[in-house]
């Protein structure tokens, strides 16, 4: 009777030792952190590089959190930031002065802001979390950064401002000249006097209209004759003058 309880009791020794093995490490490895996979952002942009963890701990003054960065052309990573009890900023390099702590830990946030992002930004960024007693599980998580350079863009003030300044002078002045090539100023013959509506010459009052004076030549117009119209001209002047009031033109 002996020999079954001496077995059973070995059966069970096996399972406990089965349990603390297998499940017990899973009891105390619980912690988890989790990032984006990639983050996309332009050239002067402030990036935002998201942090979370989960811990059966809470969260104390042995807590860590580590952030460390491998360019995209490889190489081995570099630890930039580093949180325990308090933040750890960068004092040189490359992300000296562009680094801000976001988290709070209480509330499983462990995130940092990147500002002005550059082109030399590229890489691999790793979040580690430590959490004593929680040292096995996932602590360490991964975040690709894309940074791309900055597409320019036109703002509506931009265009308006464009309009105001350039074409509409423009078009305005398209506009004139189109004007006074097609409708162009009549010219007033200012020779020509002017003469009242209600002023009547001598003979129109009774509808007759004198005949118009013959304009002679002058000296200068016999300058500019040939020679034929020249002895016209003498033989015209040998006539005598039909016309009482009229000068004969003189150089």
């Amino acid at each position: 009777m002996r020999r079954p309880r001496q077995g059973t009791a070995a059966l069970n020794v096996i399972l406990l030792l089965y349990l603390v093995v297998f499940y017990a490490p899973s009891l105390v490895s619980s912690i988890s952190v989790s990032t984006p996979a990639e983050l996309h952002a332009s050239k002067g942009d402030t990036v935002t590089l998201s942090c979370t963890f989960t811990s059966t701990s809470r969260p104390t003054s042995k807590m860590t959190v580590d952030w460390s960065y491998r360019p995209q052309s490889g190489g081995p990573p570099l630890t930039f930031f580093h949180f325990s009890s308090r933040a750890f900023l960068p004092p040189d390099g490359q992300f000296a002065g562009r680094i801000r702590w976001e988290g709070t830990p209480a509330r499983g946030q462990a995130s940092i802001t990147l500002i002005n992002a550059t082109l030399n930004d590229n890489g691999t960024y790793t979040c580690s979390v430590r959490n004593p007693p929680d040292v096995h599980g996932s602590p360490t998580s991964y975040t690709v950064l894309t940074v791309t350079p900055k597409a320019a863009s036109i703002h509506f003030s931009d265009v308006a401002v464009l309009l105001a300044f350039v074409l509409l002078p423009s078009t305005i002045v398209t506009l004139i000249l189109i004007a006074r090539i097609l409708c162009p100023k009549k010219k007033h013959n200012q020779s020509k006097a002017y003469r009242s509506p209600i002023e009547v010459t001598e003979g129109e009052e009774n509808g007759v209209h004198p005949p118009p004076k013959e304009k002679k030549a002058s000296c200068c117009d016999l300058y500019m004759m040939d020679s034929e119209d020249e002895e016209g001209y003498y033989e015209l002047k040998k006539r005598p003058p039909t016309d009482e009031g009229y000068a004969e033109s003189q150089c």
